[in-house]
């Protein structure tokens, strides 16, 4: 009625000025009103601790025909990126897939099946996602027990055996990339310290894998995931995930059903393929589109190698940390072997608003940097560079639009 955006007959509200005849693809529409806006979606320079820039070769692979998500040529792209999960998580461990969701899907899939109710759990906390492992495994009803490190600090063997011997957990948890605080959690040694306690080693790879060397079955990790979104460069959504025969065998032998039905492996494993049935069922519409990308991600790490991969983000992080230091800036994690090649943690400069930093920098240099995240936050910038964005003309426009920042922004005289 009158012009009104919104018309309504009944119980059903339409609004078909909106939708008759407008072409999505790349815009966005603002609603103020009676008017309707039409508004480009900006290109960003990335550099946060996620999501990435997405290449456009992987843009060009997500825009293909949607297809049903049973169909066979479905199942045939879903070989080829469980191939490259195994290739880049280092394993031959049968089951490999990727989660439909983010690399919090993952985590909870990963917990949501190996722990039962009354189970005891073992988290390593040093960031926020450690504290984010506890309470997904609190909820679920396990005996949560913690060791904690300070923001920017990790573990020593010792200390975990320790844990280990007094808890008696069936898991472990360990962020390897903790990207909250910039820190590198060493993984060597830990794997076969778990199994001499008949505990599984659970690792959040989120920020580090492709970035970082991770032996999945060699370093003896029992459940290990990352998220689509950082060094892969591909789309937010999918969540490639890898389970040893142990975990397997401890999954399998469940007394109760995985509290979500949405992330039970044994309908996930026939989903993928990896329960060795003859034939598929259908368990959930799976993200097609998402897997297309995935697939081209993870075809780009085959091609330039993993190997190379760690070796270039390595480099060009140690060209960061030499470029930030030069400026007078402090980094974060003090010791050189814990600090996380694709997110780097820098000291808040002292005197000045982080939020006036990062604000200042998206306005006037159209790039992305974020400040700390929980534990870190107010101690710290964070700075992602990951897959694409990891070159050293990425790391000079950083630094040069913090340069920029600390002379234009205000700066406290106390």
């Amino acid at each position: 009625p009158n012009r009104a955006l919104y018309s309504q007959t009944a119980d059903l509200i339409v609004v078909p000025r909106i939708f008759k005849s407008r072409r999505l693809s790349t815009v966005s529409l603002v609603l103020t009103g009676e008017f309707i806006l039409l508004k480009m979606i900006p290109y960003r320079h990335m550099f946060g601790p996620g999501p990435s820039n997405v290449p456009s070769r992987i843009l060009e692979a997500g825009v293909n025909p949607v297809i049903g998500h049973m169909h066979p040529e479905i199942f045939e792209i879903m070989n080829d990126i469980k191939s490259g999960i195994q290739y880049m998580f280092q394993t031959q461990n049968k089951m490999t897939l990727a989660v439909s969701g983010t690399g919090h899907s993952a985590m909870e899939c990963a917990i949501f099946n190996a722990v039962e109710p009354g189970d005891s759990v073992l988290v390593a906390v040093n960031g926020i996602w450690g504290e984010r492992a506890a309470e997904m495994a609190e909820r679920i009803g396990a005996r949560v027990n913690t060791i904690v490190a300070p923001p920017g600090g990790c573990f020593t063997i010792e200390e975990m055996e320790k844990a280990l011997s007094k808890h008696r957990p069936v898991l472990l948890f360990v962020a390897h990339g903790e990207s909250s605080t910039g820190v590198l959690h060493p993984l060597d040694g830990i794997g076969q310290l778990c199994h001499k306690y008949n505990c599984l080693f659970l690792v959040d790879s989120v920020a580090s894998i492709g970035g970082a060397p991770v032996y999945m079955d060699q370093q003896g990790i029992d459940i290990l995931y990352t998220g689509s979104q950082k060094v892969l460069n591909a789309p937010p959504g999918t969540a490639p995930i890898s389970f040893s025969e142990r975990a397997c065998q401890k999954i399998f032998s469940r007394r109760t059903k995985p509290v979500s039905f949405y992330l039970d492996l044994s309908w996930l494993a026939n989903y993928w393929g990896c329960d060795g049935k003859p034939s598929r069922v259908y368990h959930h519409t799976g993200p097609v589109t998402a897997f297309y990308s995935l697939r081209e991600s993870l075809s780009v790490l085959v091609e330039e190698g993993l190997e190379n991969s760690w070796e270039r983000h390595l480099k060009v992080a140690e060209y960061f940390h030499a470029g930030l230091e030069s400026m007078g800036l402090k980094l974060f994690v003090k010791e050189k072997r814990l600090r996380l090649p694709t997110v780097t943690t820098i000291v808040a400069p002292y005197g000045y608003d982080w939020k006036e930093i990062t604000s200042y920098i998206m306005k006037t240099h159209n790039l992305e940097i974020s400040g700390g995240l929980r534990p870190s936050v107010g101690l710290v910038l964070r700075v992602g560079l990951m897959g694409c964005n990891s070159s050293r003309e990425n790391v000079d426009m950083v630094l040069a639009a913090l340069k920029d920042a600390l002379k234009h922004c205000h700066k406290s005289k106390v």
